[in-house]
């Protein structure tokens, strides 16, 4: 069996004051917060700017040896190569940090870097010289097959 029940009208009358008071407090703190972030944003880049995003240069240099040219001036052309590159990149981007250069020479079909240069902003400003800072590989001049070069006879 059901029970059936009649719901009576609740003696809550509105009140139109409160409801007035209830809208402003909404409205009030969205005027606050939309006024002051800007402000707040300016304050932040104050306090805490935001990071540098820095970066290490790569570049990868070829140069193709030259007829009748022993090891020593090919490794001369590839540092001198490897200090222009350095300074170029140094001086086109200001974000660059660190450069890291590696040098290949080409010759007759073989292939093998001769030197790396791996150096910071702050240590080329103190010393521009690729002879300090660049690895040379023991093994590149038996890879390009430059050790008996001196020795061959001209025809």
């Amino acid at each position: 069996m059901s029970k059936i029940s009649a719901h009576l009208p609740s003696s809550i009358t509105p009140f139109s004051v409160i409801s007035q008071i209830a809208r402003r407090i909404r409205i009030i703190p969205l005027v606050v917060l939309l006024i002051s972030t800007v402000p707040a944003w300016f304050l932040m880049e104050a306090i805490a700017p935001q990071v540098v995003r820095a970066y290490t240069a790569r570049v990868d240099l070829a140069i193709d040896r030259l007829p009748n040219e022993n090891y020593e001036t090919v490794l001369r052309r590839a540092e001198a190569a490897a200090r222009a590159s350095a300074q170029r990149s140094f001086d086109q981007d200001i974000l660059v940090t660190d450069i890291s250069i590696i040098v290949s020479v080409q010759n007759n079909g073989a292939i093998a870097p001769v030197l790396a240069l791996d150096v910071s902003r702050p240590q080329w400003r103190s010393r521009p010289d690729a002879q300090i800072w660049a690895t040379y590989f023991k093994t590149a001049q038996s890879l390009l097959f430059l050790e008996n070069s001196q020795d061959l006879p001209k025809k």
